[in-house]
């Protein structure tokens, strides 16, 4: 049976990742580490704990430009462990500054979202994929909902941030939709017996509406400025 947790709608802040420093490989790089503990769910692209899943942690990590290490998972979980990180959680990469974060809060809805732009595009492009893994993503979202949301709730929630995203990128004069390794991560609550469950989370209702809005903001806000 789900722990019976309080459902804070507009309280304290949900969002206040720790800031941790490392030195890998001679490079000083940093990474985010959001200890949520109990109680929460997220649906992700993450290339650790990717998916819908139970979520205790949240690592956005920075690592060095030209990442080459062909276990990215495994070298999640190995940084999120020697941060105190217990119990599943999820891990996103960038190549990044990610102590160069920016946050947004609307209406109970929060956003952290850390941004890379040096390689950037739309999405519908006429070059072929590739079969394999990427470079690690550079627009990592991080957002939160202090509300329970149903699975397809998650996924619309999941389409509201990118939305958000494109428009940020737009009304900062950027001629693209992204990079093409962009991550991103919501969270919200577990739910718990006879507790309310959101079935919705377009940009329309009223938490998604929210999680826009603050998407919308922190991308703005974290992109970086001039040349």
């Amino acid at each position: 049976m789900p722990a019976l947790l309080p459902q804070p709608r507009t309280g304290a802040r949900l969002l206040d990742p720790e800031c941790l420093t490392r030195v890998e490989d001679g490079e000083r790089l940093h990474a985010l580490l959001w200890h949520s503990g109990p109680g929460w769910r997220t649906v992700s692209s993450a290339v650790l704990g990717g998916g819908i899943a139970e979520c205790e942690w949240v690592l956005n990590a920075q690592v060095a430009h030209g990442y080459r290490r062909t276990d990215p998972a495994r070298h999640l979980a190995g940084l999120a462990r020697d941060a105190g990180a217990r119990g599943p959680g999820v891990g996103l990469m960038t190549a990044a500054d990610v102590s160069a974060r920016a946050g947004a809060r609307d209406g109970g809805a929060e956003a952290v979202v850390t941004a890379g732009i040096s390689v950037r595009g739309w999405a519908a492009s006429p070059y072929a994929g590739t079969t394999g893994a990427t470079a690690p993503g550079t627009i990592n979202i991080v957002a939160a909902l202090p509300v329970a949301l149903t699975d397809a709730a998650l996924v619309n929630a999941v389409m509201t941030a990118t939305e958000a995203k494109v428009q940020a990128l737009l009304d900062a004069g950027l001629d693209c939709s992204g990079t093409p390794t962009d991550a991103v991560c919501v969270a919200a609550r577990t739910p718990r017996d006879g507790g309310e469950v959101h079935s919705f989370a377009g940009p329309r209702s009223e938490w998604g509406a929210r999680l826009a809005r603050a998407v919308h903001r922190a991308v703005l806000a974290a992109l970086p400025h001039g040349p």
